[in-house]
């Protein structure tokens, strides 16, 4: 197993934000969280980074207590695109994306030639290079976004997390770094682990879909077995008709006025 957590709960102050969750996660698939706005969803990615650390319960990455894992050991673990990256330093896009590779190079050591080609091949798959070496600060926000997402493909780690990663950008763009997070499931068995805002594009892309309400699991299972009109009611509260489409090969959601 990649993750297990058991009876998970966390407060922000004295509010309950994720209240006794437990599920096995396992690698090499394509994860979506979906659920309204304050459910949790994000909450729980800052839980399986470590960006956070539960009230209660347990949770174990490769059968080991995730608390136990340095900082260092965890970014050539698990990488993370969030939602909102703010930065104030003239930093180049090239030298973002270079902080993925940090985990790799030894103290004091200067980036190797390995390391100089894991940031052009991700700057291209990013389709960032036109502007390598412009300053982060003069970038839209969607232009930041791809720079972020590079940096975490950068990074190699075996589980890469997004929390809204594609928020900020078209839909061509987000379904071009969408389909470079499928392909390392597929090729490399990497594990995508995604809050997603939009049904359909998590309909496209996710193995296995997680729905999330009032800091609960409503429930789990593969993208064909759980998306269906019930639970997107009692999630939503939503009425709508799921349906098979043939041009994306998956299923598809609409939604009554």
């Amino acid at each position: 197993m990649l993750y297990t957590l058991s009876n998970i709960c966390f407060y922000y102050a004295d509010r309950k934000v994720i209240d006794d969750i437990s599920i096995v996660i396992t690698p090499g698939k394509f994860y979506g969280i979906i659920g309204p706005n304050g459910s949790g969803k994000s909450t729980l990615l800052d839980l399986l980074s470590k960006h956070q650390q539960p009230a209660s319960g347990k949770i174990l990455y490769k059968g080991q207590t995730l608390a136990t894992y340095s900082k260092k050991e965890l970014s050539k673990e698990i990488a993370l695109v969030p939602q909102n990256f703010y930065i104030n330093f003239p930093f180049t896009v090239k030298e973002i994306v270079m902080m993925g590779r940090y985990p790799h190079i030894p103290r004091f050591a200067a980036p190797s030639a390995e390391d100089l080609r894991a940031v052009r091949d991700v700057m291209a798959k990013a389709k960032i290079s036109e502007f390598a070496d412009r300053y982060i600060t003069e970038l839209s926000g969607g232009e930041r976004q791809r720079v972020v997402f590079a940096r975490a493909l950068a990074q190699t780690a075996p589980v890469l997390i997004l929390d809204e990663a594609t928020s900020n950008l078209d839909i061509n763009f987000s379904i071009n770094l969408l389909n470079i997070a499928e392909q390392t499931v597929k090729q490399e068995k990497n594990t995508v682990i995604a809050v997603m805002q939009d049904i359909n594009l998590a309909a496209v892309f996710c193995d296995y879909l997680i729905f999330m309400a009032h800091g609960q699991i409503a429930d789990h299972g593969s993208t064909h077995r759980v998306l269906n009109p019930e639970i997107i009611h009692a999630v939503f509260n939503l009425e709508a008709k799921v349906y098979q489409e043939s041009y994306s090969q998956s299923l598809q959601v609409v939604f009554r006025k």
